[in-house]
């Protein structure tokens, strides 16, 4: 009777509305770091992936903007968040020297990004809409973005960003782990178009750490 009624007086000095938010604001799920994390350091690991500096040519494939917020599991923004991105490219190729897929590799795709969150912990990034690729005989792996998030004070995140309806979510061994709740915190959500970029949101919620 106590804990419902202390739970009471919060939801009356909170608003039902703003309670349930609070309450939906888990940790965004981890996932393995995948066999292709960088190995190989570049110069230009800045937030357009869809060129390189120095490179005449571009990046194959459809350009993309992926933009979001870090906050932590209160709802506060996060400044100066660590974002430390990696994918394959629009051939389903990553640079990586153990990559055993077949497929052409776009030597004009940067492929790998470190940004930080603004003072508001929104941080953006134009990138190509990564291919999918076989990860075994019977496993094609969707289109999906490799993200490692840190800040002191938190508890680092390692996850992977998923894609709206794309088929190939349905039948992924990683992303059918998860719960439903997880699966829409993985999946990102294709809010808008600018010209020809489709933007998509993808929002972080990181988890205090704890002693």
């Amino acid at each position: 009777m106590i804990q419902l009624s202390l739970l009471g007086s919060v939801i009356s000095v909170l608003g039902s509305r703003s309670f349930a938010k609070a309450l939906a604001l888990i940790p965004t799920p981890d996932e393995t770091e995948g066999p292709f994390y960088p190995v190989k350091d570049q110069n230009d690991k800045d937030a357009d992936l869809t060129q390189i500096e120095g490179h005449k040519g571009v990046a194959q494939g459809q350009y993309i903007i992926v933009s979001g917020q870090v906050t932590d599991v209160t709802g506060r923004p996060v400044e100066n968040v660590t974002l430390d991105i990696w994918q394959a490219d629009a051939n389903g190729r990553y640079h990586h020297p153990r990559d055993p897929n077949k497929a052409h590799l776009d030597e004009n795709f940067q492929g790998w990004a470190l940004i930080q969150t603004d003072d508001n912990g929104v941080f953006r990034f134009k990138t190509v809409m990564p291919g999918a690729y076989p990860a075994s005989g019977t496993w094609i792996r969707p289109p999906h973005i490799h993200l490692k998030i840190s800040k002191q004070g938190y508890r680092a995140l390692t996850t992977q960003m998923y894609f709206p309806g794309e088929k190939l979510n349905k039948t992924d061994l990683l992303l059918n782990a998860k719960s439903a709740t997880e699966k829409s915190a993985m999946i990102a959500k294709n809010i808008s178009q600018q010209g020809n970029l489709p933007i998509y949101e993808y929002n972080i919620v990181l988890d205090l750490l704890r002693n």
